[in-house]
């Protein structure tokens, strides 16, 4: 058996600078090296010997003893002492088992669910990662944005501080436009510090291990918008099938329902096929419990036979178990429902967000241009004295919400379509080829 990722093509929309990690590298560092991956492919390994318990119920039973020694004494007229060694065998086949036929379905299911389960995994990871990825850019933008905004408050610190000192305005505006730029400080901040806390998500999914000489990975990329048109009820009807959540969500109830049949098997009656046999090298070789030469070991012996059993009474040591699997697969059948039931929803809760993402980013983008012009006149204005600086806070303030805005639409846009993604069931799947 061999085991591989196949991966769809993603919405990825990241406009590459040529520095730091692309969004790909992210993801594929993610697949390698994140812990929770390793692990769920380490469960793998061990459904595949699980596997092998349960079908063992259906293979024969093979026991093999070497029994030796030394045997002398005056007995039937024999005083020589001998030195004997001899093999025993038997060899028990199940004829007749209710049980079997499940426990070789349970045993292919219980692979399955390991592998949807890595593939669970797989997908949240990746998920985690690029959201990550996202907030680490928009972050990163913001920062600069920001601080754009910080220098040029600066700039207009500076001149009305010139202007207060060759007497054209009074000490105000000075100070005003001073609080101005103060204000950007903590807003500054904030937008580095989540650029880190994102910088270190990123390291953590990828497994990157921390010290104090490690470069936090910084994305490759800038955030750009794009506009999605989805058809939901072929999405809703193709995402039921391609969701490994509801995959395994189903495999859980097929496992219940096999585990609930070999349990009730105890009810049904089995047979076994037995052979045993004495292989003895030399004759002479006295058995134990034996009176005579008659009854001594005079050569190889094999023996057949066949059991029957069928236990009709148990006190409920079947019964009790039968009821608590029932109940577990009933659980499980609910939970299914559930999930199958929430496709919809969600699908279509994602598809309004995307809609009102996009009319909030068309109405920023519409305003940003407007409000960069009026700003540059206001300034412009303000330094030759046709402005005031309320005049200029207003102006300033604007071209930063509009700034702001756009950008977080085009980060909302991004998660947005990453959840889609999840949703749909695009992210790795896993596949296996049986040669």
């Amino acid at each position: 058996m061999k085991t591989k990722f196949v991966a769809p093509i993603l919405w990825l929309s990241i406009l590459s600078l040529g520095h730091g990690m692309t969004l790909d590298a992210v993801l594929n560092k993610t697949l390698e090296n994140n812990p929770e991956i390793q692990r769920a492919k380490a469960n793998l390994e061990a459904a595949s010997g699980r596997r092998i318990v349960l079908r063992s119920v259906a293979w024969p039973n093979v026991k093999l003893n070497l029994p030796a020694g030394v045997q002398g004494g005056d007995r039937g007229g024999s005083t020589k002492t001998r030195l004997f060694g001899f093999v025993r065998g038997s060899l028990t086949q199940p004829l007749i088992n209710a049980a079997i036929p499940h426990s070789f379905r349970r045993g292919d299911i219980e692979v399955l669910i390991a592998e949807q389960q890595l593939n669970l995994a797989v997908e949240q990871r990746l998920h985690a990662a690029r959201l990550s990825f996202y907030s680490a850019a928009y972050n990163r933008e913001l920062l600069s944005v920001r601080e754009k905004q910080r220098t040029r408050l600066d700039e207009n610190v500076a001149s009305q501080n010139e202007r207060y000192r060759a007497g054209v305005v009074d000490r105000s505006a000075f100070t005003t436009a001073t609080v101005e730029a103060r204000e950007l400080d903590p807003l500054v901040e904030n937008a580095r510090r989540g650029y880190s806390a994102a910088q270190l998500q990123m390291a953590e999914f990828m497994g990157v291990a921390l010290s104090s000489s490690t470069t936090l990975p910084a994305p490759d990329g800038e955030l750009a918008f794009t506009s999605v048109i989805v058809d939901l009820g072929s999405e809703t009807e193709a995402a039921l099938d391609r969701r490994t959540d509801v995959k395994l969500a189903r495999l859980l109830v097929r496992a219940a329902n096999e585990d609930e049949r070999i349990i009730a098997a105890g009810y049904y009656p089995s047979a076994n096929g037995i052979i045993s046999g004495d292989y003895i090298p030399v004759t002479g070789i006295h058995r134990e419990g034996s009176t005579s030469r008659t009854q001594d070991f005079t050569g190889s012996e094999i023996r057949e036979a066949a059991a029957y059993t069928w236990q009709v009474i148990d006190n409920g040591k079947v019964g009790g178990a039968v009821l608590k699997a029932q109940k577990a697969r009933e659980i499980n059948e609910v939970e299914l429902h559930k999930l199958e039931a929430g496709v919809g929803r969600q699908l279509s809760q994602i598809r309004n967000d995307l809609e009102g993402i996009e009319t909030r980013y068309k109405s920023f983008a519409t305003g940003t241009d407007n409000a960069e012009q009026t700003a540059a006149a206001v300034q412009q204005n303000l330094g030759s004295g046709l402005a005031s600086q309320l005049e200029y806070r207003l102006a300033e303030g604007s071209y930063l919400k509009t700034q702001t805005g756009l950008l977080e639409a085009s980060y909302f846009n991004n998660v947005a379509r990453a959840e889609w993604d999840r949703a749909t069931g695009r992210y790795f799947q896993f596949a296996e080829d049986v040669h």
